[in-house]
């Protein structure tokens, strides 16, 4: 059925969003949110230790990515602690024991409409830039940089600062 869900085919990139009356913001790029970079956080980092990270740096979540560059998913402070509280984890697991590894990615040049269609119904999305990156024999590959972490608020505070009444 989520083949013909059109929001499903937009969030996708298999369909081009063609909303009638589309707010002024609609077509900005992604980028022009302005967002600061991003706490992330190693795969062997302890619940614990990832805990009081957010804490203190205060972030409400961080996305997991491997040395190798690979985003694994997102840590969030509340699905941890309820983890760790529930019994379902324990403080010294590795934080990759409570991550969300179902997360959107939007790039920097796509819009804050498309960006507004994911949010309907994730709190989050990845953004993320690609680089081409080169072996030592040559040979290359895409690799996806973790640029930020938007939310609905990022979203909400940039139109609202910025509405063109």
């Amino acid at each position: 059925s989520k083949f013909v869900n059109d929001k499903w085919m937009i969030k996708n990139g298999f369909l081009n969003d063609v909303q009638e009356h589309k707010p002024w913001w609609w077509s900005i790029k992604v980028q022009k949110l302005n967002l600061s970079a991003p706490l992330i956080l190693l795969p062997e980092v302890s619940c614990q230790k990832a805990i009081e990270i957010l804490q203190e740096k205060g972030y409400d979540q961080a996305p997991v990515v491997a040395e190798s560059g690979i985003i694994l998913g997102m840590v969030t402070l509340s699905n941890t602690l309820t983890s760790v509280l529930a019994g379902n984890a324990q403080f010294s697991d590795p934080v990759t024991k409570v991550i969300y590894d179902q997360f959107s990615k939007i790039g920097l040049e796509d819009s804050l409409g498309k960006l507004s269609r994911i949010l309907e119904n994730d709190h989050f999305a990845i953004v993320v830039h690609e680089q081409m990156q080169f072996n030592g024999n040559g040979s290359s590959f895409m690799k996806q940089m973790v640029f930020g972490v938007v939310t609905a608020m990022d979203l909400l505070t940039f139109v609202s600062r910025n509405d063109k009444k």
